[in-house]
């Protein structure tokens, strides 16, 4: 009989399903650690991932060999995943509680499950030549740099690698710049170099990649700079993918998912808007792909930089400067306080809506700075963080609500199709034409959408007119308008071009873009954002509206022709608040170091580490019934780490019922990271074990959430 060699195999394994990490196969040679290969799963034929190399004579006898499952093909033409990328893969399971299949498996292109091997053959061919026929030598085209740009390029190529660098830079303060410069140096200095660079949303990646484009095309060839992010088609990922994976791309630019590509010359990692939510993945594997390309960049010896006008305050905590009492943070902190070409940060306006007409959209005053700026020939942006026309829909007769019958929220009232959605669970129906309680057909809309705005403005402004004498263009970007492939990019093109007088969006618009025509920027409803139970909520809104500020007067010889000056609008019923006043005075720092004082005396985060259980049932009481069980198995197991880690009572999440299923959460704190780990790395078993008991089988799933931005 044929010797037969034990193979771990990594698959899509959930860390709930209790199956394990790796699954052992039987091959007829030895297989090296990250090759791609395809075996039996069940009845179907699914992508794993070879993990541990067997022993040098390890080989089952006939006997055992009969008991494993042979593979089923091996994908020749790939190269072994590197040990660099299956040592991100196994840290990131330990450390956010997770399975190695089910990391690694996600970090793959989907369509490279799919393919047979005539296929993958056709498709590397193919790779390698349009790799050779883009090939390129043409010096790049470079820019002047200013003198904190250039001293900050030069802080960072004498750093090396040694720690991460946070570069701390205003907004228009030419950190892109700074970014390409950096990636410059390592692909020039080594042939084998190659360079990640992260962005927050996928809306992002075009600006970004246009730019990339056009200064290392010409050096390297078209091919040498590729995206990877979630909007792409399967090809289109897989193509990314093999680029990078065999070294063909030199600059991979993407979201989170781009953290986990196969980069086996990495030498430089860009992390742009460091400080945004968006590079915490909130389904699944809930990994901080921020967090994870610093882990990256110390085991691959790569420069790491974090770049953003408002750091988050872990990464501000983390880059503080040494002093005598405290030997400073783990990060080199560089400053670029100014804005390219002298363009001044935009004066912020305080519009106190307690003093305007009741129930006025727009005070005043806002309208008529606006209207000013639509006769100039300048554009506006107006924030609001909420689409839809407005949030619910009320009779005043019976008090009835737009309630989603699946979720314990609201359904959005979208007047532009007259439905009623759930954006929670997507679950839509028309607009009944009537209260469905009552019967009154006087229901009223509550509160304010982007699409409300949208229609406000368009009535407000039709009688006033550009410089040509066209009446004012009102447009808006959110995720209801950009839902068409392209269309996102065909309204930032007509926004660039000036087609657009007034520009009505959430946040997707509020940050990364560079519109030169923008003078001013006004956020009307800011206030909702502070009524939270969150600790975060003052951080997230003075980032959001400062990123919203850095849109205004990015061009100094635009606003100097033009005889204007850039203004942030802020209409808020609070205008004492911490955020507005530091907002005034553009002091980050300032509000930075009074909220993590606040942070300090209260003990939460980034000076104790955190982590989320959560429980999904049928009823609220089967899912606390869970945490309750799992938080007295760990007291009575005396889990290692348990005196060290506080266990805070289960409670209904924000939110408790989605697409109808309750949910529950339990927080853990500690102020020490690794005893929490330990705790959370031996709490896994009794996990698995009370989900299998007989009193929890109304349980849909349970899940650990390590670092959670929202609780």
């Amino acid at each position: 009989m044929t010797a037969l060699f034990p193979v771990q195999i990594a698959l899509q394994m959930p860390a709930h399903s209790a199956v394990g990490h790796l699954l052992t196969y039987a091959a007829e040679t030895r297989l090296a650690p990250g090759t791609l290969v395809r075996v039996p799963l069940g009845k179907r034929e699914v992508l794993g991932v070879v993990w541990d190399e067997p022993a040098a004579d390890e080989a089952p006898h006939a006997q055992a060999a009969l008991q494993l499952r042979p593979i089923a093909g091996v994908l020749d033409g790939i190269a072994p995943l590197p040990d660099a990328w299956r040592r991100l893969v196994a840290f990131a399971a330990r450390y956010y509680q997770r399975s190695i299949g089910e990391i690694a498996m996600a970090a793959l292109p989907p369509q490279l499950r799919e393919l047979t091997p005539e296929q993958l053959a056709r498709r590397l061919k193919a790779a390698k030549a349009a790799a050779k026929a883009a090939a390129a030598d043409a010096a790049p085209a470079l820019v002047a740099l200013s003198a904190e740009q250039e001293q900050v390029v030069a802080q960072i190529a004498a750093g090396a690698a040694e720690r991460p660098f946070l570069l701390y830079g205003s907004t228009g303060s030419g950190k892109t710049e700074v970014y390409l410069r950096c990636v410059q140096a390592a692909l020039d200095a080594d042939p084998a170099a190659q360079a990640l660079v992260m962005v927050p949303e996928i809306n992002l990646t075009p600006q970004l990649e246009a730019r990339f484009v056009e200064r290392f095309a010409p050096q390297y060839g078209a091919g040498a700079v590729v995206s990877m992010h979630s909007g792409m088609t399967g090809p289109q990922r897989l193509k990314s993918w093999l680029a990078a994976h065999t070294g063909q791309a030199r600059i991979v630019l993407g979201t989170r998912m781009a953290v986990f590509a196969s980069l086996p010359g990495l030498q430089v990692i860009v992390v742009d808007e460091e400080h945004d939510a968006s590079y915490k993945q909130q389904e699944g594997a809930r990994y901080s792909a921020r967090d994870l390309a610093i882990w990256r960049g110390r085991a691959q010896a790569a420069q790491v930089i974090l770049g953003s006008a408002t750091p988050s305050f872990e990464s501000w905590h983390a880059s503080r400067p040494a002093t005598a009492q405290d030997p400073g943070g783990r990060y080199l902190r560089l400053h670029m306080p100014s804005r390219i070409g002298a363009a001044e940060l935009p004066r912020v306006r305080l519009v106190d809506m307690t003093q305007q007409p009741r129930r006025a959209v727009f005070s005043p005053p806002l309208l008529a700075a606006i209207t000013e700026r639509v006769q100039r020939g300048e554009q506006s942006l107006v924030l609001l963080n909420r689409r839809g026309f407005a949030p619910v829909l009320y009779c005043a007769d019976c008090e009835w609500k737009s309630d989603c019958p699946h979720c314990s929220a609201h359904q959005v009232f979208h007047k532009g199709d007259r439905t009623l959605r759930c954006h929670h669970c997507g679950f839509t129906q028309r607009v009944p034409p009537a209260c469905p309680s009552c019967g009154n057909p006087d229901i009223l809309p509550l509160g304010k959408g982007t699409e409300q705005l949208e229609e406000e403005l368009v009535r407000l402004l039709r009688n006033v007119q550009r410089p040509d004498h066209a009446p004012a263009r009102v447009a808006r970007i959110d995720a209801d308008t950009t839902r068409a492939k392209g269309a996102l990019e065909e309204q930032l093109a007509q926004m660039h071009a000036g087609d657009i007088d007034v520009l009505v969006g959430t946040q997707m618009v509020a940050k990364g873009h560079d519109f030169r025509r923008i003078t001013l920027v006004a956020a009307v409803q800011p206030d909702n954002a502070l009524f939270s139970s969150d600790y975060r909520a003052a951080e997230r809104l003075f980032c959001l509206l400062m990123q919203a500020a850095g849109r205004a007067g990015r061009d100094a010889a635009y606003l100097q022709a033009q005889g204007s000056r850039a203004e942030m609008w802020i209409q808020t019923r609070d205008p004492q608040h911490a955020v507005f006043s530091a907002l005034r005075s553009h002091d980050y720092p300032a509000f930075a170091a009074q909220q993590l004082q606040e942070r300090a005396d209260a003990g939460m985060p980034p000076f104790a580490y955190q982590a989320l259980v959560r429980a999904d049932a049928r009823t609220q009481e089967d899912a606390q019934a869970f945490l309750h069980a799992a938080c007295q198995a760990a007291r009575e197991a005396g889990l290692p780490g348990l005196d060290e880690v506080f266990l805070f009572p289960p409670i209904p999440m924000t939110i408790q019922r989605v697409a109808n299923v309750e949910r529950a959460q339990m927080l853990l704190e500690s102020l020490d990271r690794m005893a929490l780990q330990r705790f959370l790395h031996a709490w896994q078993p009794l996990l698995h074990q009370l989900r299998a008991q007989p009193q929890h089988r109304p349980l849909v799933r349970w899940l650990v959430d390590v670092d959670p931005l929202a609780i």
